[in-house]
């Protein structure tokens, strides 16, 4: 997939990209539990694009979520200021299609249909709140062009802040990879850190949140018996969240995060297990200084490695393959795809006329 690389995700927005001449742009924006995430590009032919602009900041907006069922006034300010600097990057140029997403808090909060209306009426764009199965979709759908030939099977998982998504993909399809079976886990790095405060500081609270997730995991593992078809060969371990690009950072031992450095990156499993010890050992002040992760993620890191050692644990494999890329790009690639289609389609039309 020829995607540029974006801006470093801890900023609040990316410098902007003019569109090639004569290439249409799209927009796509996931509202996470955590993070407001906005992304720009022009397609660069079938299954690429180039990013023109981007925008990233971290929300909170499940925030309280966990204890209350509801969004906190606080969080929807947060968001909603967020929304409004996505609104005025969309203003600033031609849009061919856009399509804005909200996940797991949105679906879990009482106050979430009123808050949908009060974020639409910030950004100007419609927001639907997808399903967990469809957030897999896509995330499957933007890291289907990390699959290798000889792969039969991928488990793709996405740690995110309200919850964690797990997908067991069919991936030696000719007409492309597809879903076997997902489910998704009502465990991410917010909920833990509010349920949890810093218990996963300590080997016992992060052993405790390793066991909880593992008992869900064997469940649908004795559903999928994934663990049998990984003997057999050909099955392909993925991760798409924070928490696994910043452990693919600390293996490379990189100065900065560099997305162009970590996605698509085979990690084996003993540089992923050396730079999880490195993690765990760090402490607090160690996680803010270190310039993959900073002072903004320091809550979230270690709940996050804790649901990922869950997930190495139950799945043991001999290397991961790092993504840094989800649901925007899934969502571009669909609406470049599906607008792709219906030009094509058109085109038909018209030598048929003619």
């Amino acid at each position: 997939m020829q995607i540029r690389p974006a801006p470093p995700r801890a900023g609040g927005a990316g410098g902007t990209v003019p569109p090639p001449p004569g290439h249409p742009a799209f927009a796509a924006l996931d509202l996470g539990t955590n993070n407001c995430r906005l992304l720009v590009a022009s397609p660069t032919g079938p299954g690429g694009f180039r990013v023109l602009d981007s925008f990233s900041r971290i929300v909170r907006l499940g925030e309280g979520l966990s204890s209350t069922g509801a969004l906190s006034d606080a969080a929807m300010d947060r968001a909603e200021a967020a929304l409004e600097a996505c609104g005025q990057k969309l203003m600033r140029r031609p849009i061919q299609a856009v399509r804005a997403v909200a996940t797991e808090a949105c679906r879990r909060a009482t106050n979430g249909p009123g808050f949908i209306r009060r974020a639409e009426r910030a950004l100007g764009v419609p927001i639907r709140v997808i399903p967990a199965r469809e957030e897999a979709e896509l995330a499957m759908e933007s890291c289907a062009p990390l699959l290798r030939p000889e792969d039969r099977r991928a488990i793709l998982f996405d740690i995110g802040g309200g919850s964690t998504e797990i997908a067991w993909v069919r991936a030696d399809r000719p007409e492309g990879p597809s879903l076997i079976g997902t489910i998704s886990i009502p465990l991410g790095v917010v909920t833990l850190v509010e349920r949890d405060g810093a218990g996963c500081f300590a080997g016992d609270g992060f052993a405790r949140v390793v066991s909880e997730v593992a008992a869900r995991l064997e469940a649908f593992d004795s559903v999928h018996c994934i663990r049998q078809e990984m003997r057999q060969g050909g099955v392909r371990l993925m991760g798409t969240s924070g928490t696994v690009t910043t452990l693919a950072g600390i293996a490379l031992d990189l100065p900065r995060y560099s997305r162009a450095a970590v996605d698509g990156h085979e990690m084996p499993m003993d540089c992923a297990d050396a730079a999880l010890d490195a993690v765990r050992r760090m402490g607090r002040a160690g996680l803010a200084a270190h310039p993959c992760i900073g002072p903004e993620r320091v809550d979230f890191v270690l709940p996050g490695c804790a649901v990922y050692a869950a997930i190495r644990q139950v799945w043991p494999s001999a290397s991961i393959t790092v993504c840094d890329r989800g649901l925007r790009e899934g969502m571009l690639l669909r609406m470049m795809r599906v607008r792709r289609d219906g030009w094509r389609e058109a085109g038909r039309q018209s030598g048929r006329g003619a």
